[in-house]
This record gives structure tokens, sequence and C-alpha cells, in this order.
């Protein structure tokens, strides 16, 4: 009896804990919707990507972003650190995108 008693509480927390998820993605695509963002992404300290999404960025558990550049409209998929600076149409011209971060110093060769 405890055991279908535990089986029965187990099952009643798994709908609890999705329904978390859906109401953050929610709450995330009633916020920033289709709006266009300029990314930049870097890896290991050197821009790797510069440009303009046509409109929503994806993002996913490992780290990806995804989205449909507006410079030659392909559905792109990038992994790294990414920095979206989103646009709305009252301030598009007023965003100033930061700068890179410094590039990391040169590895010192060990003497031969």
């Amino acid at each position: 009896m405890k055991w279908l008693v535990a089986s029965m509480a187990l099952a009643g927390l798994v709908p609890a804990t999705a329904g978390c998820t859906d109401s953050k993605r929610a709450s995330q695509a009633a916020t920033w919707g289709d709006q266009a963002a300029d990314i930049t992404c870097w890896s290991y300290g050197e821009q790797t990507y510069s440009g303009r999404s046509t409109g929503k960025v994806e993002y996913d558990e490992g780290g990806r972003v995804s989205f449909v550049d507006a410079a030659n409209s392909r559905y792109t998929t990038i992994e790294g650190d990414c920095r979206m600076v989103y646009l709305s149409d009252r301030n598009e011209a007023a965003v100033v995108p930061a700068p890179a971060p410094a590039p990391l110093p040169p590895a010192i060769a060990p003497a031969a």
C-alpha cells in the first residue's frame, strides 16, 4: 500500500515541475517576443560572431543560441559566450554595443 501511495505522489510531482519550465518560457516570450537582437559571441577571448537576428533568439540548456541571421536570412546556431542586446522600435538607434573583452595573453613557450 505504501508503494502505491508513493508512486501516486511521484506521478503528481512530474506535471507540477514541467509547469514551472513552461511558465518561465511563457514569461520570456511575453517579455521579448519576436524582437530583434544584436548578438556578439566570443570563444577563448576572441570574437567569433557579431551580427543581428531578424527576430526571436532561442536558448537551449546546453548553452546554444539559435536565431535567423539578418545578414543572410539563414538559421544560425552558435555555442559560446554570447551577449544579446534586444532592440525595440523606440530605442534601436540608442543601443550602443559594449566593447569586446580584452584578449588573453599569449602562451609562454617552455625553454628548450
